[in-house]
């Protein structure tokens, strides 16, 4: 049985929900822990045969946590079976949900002193009803610019979970 460690940094929710579903697709055969990043986990990477760090986008930035964590286990990310994904509401569109085309992706690989050999870039999810006011209406202006749905009523989930499958697949190979 192999170990795995799930690391997220999420801001709502849509991270660990992905996380679950990897989780659930490894199957059996697979062990996995899910750990809060944000928590700056002291992680013995010798413990697990992979490590999966999920990380969302809020406001054009992924979590300062994630940059702490990755100064603090460089060596270790480089020597071990670790991927990475973000997940972001701009994904939500063809031709921005790719490691190539995301621009969150791009401003990770220039910032990041760690390059993971194995990434991914999901579509969120909009959670209107769910969001203090300053969000809800921060949100719905950068949704309103960008052609996304502005009804604060709504939830919508973005996310395309063939594609997380998909992903999980090649984590498996990985």
């Amino acid at each position: 049985m192999e170990k795995v460690l799930l690391l997220h940094s999420s801001s709502d929710g849509q991270t660990i929900k992905i996380m679950r579903h990897i989780e659930k697709t490894l199957g059996e055969g697979y062990q996995c822990e899910l750990a809060d990043l944000n928590q700056l986990p002291a992680v013995s990477f010798e413990q697990y045969d992979r490590i999966l760090i999920g990380a969302s986008i809020r406001y054009g930035h992924l979590n300062k946590k994630l940059y702490q964590f990755i100064n603090q286990n460089l060596p270790a990310l480089e020597q071990h079976k670790v991927g990475f994904f973000c997940v972001n509401l701009t994904a939500r569109k063809e031709g921005k949900n790719t490691p190539e085309t995301s621009a969150y992706m791009k401003k990770f690989r220039q910032k990041s002193p760690w390059q993971p050999g194995l990434q991914a870039v999901f579509a969120g999810a909009l959670r209107y009803p769910r969001y203090k006011w300053f969000d809800r209406v921060m949100i719905q202006f950068i949704m309103r610019i960008t052609g996304g749905e502005t009804d604060t009523s709504k939830e919508v989930e973005y996310t395309d979970w063939q594609k997380v499958e998909a992903f999980a697949a090649q984590f498996k190979a990985y």
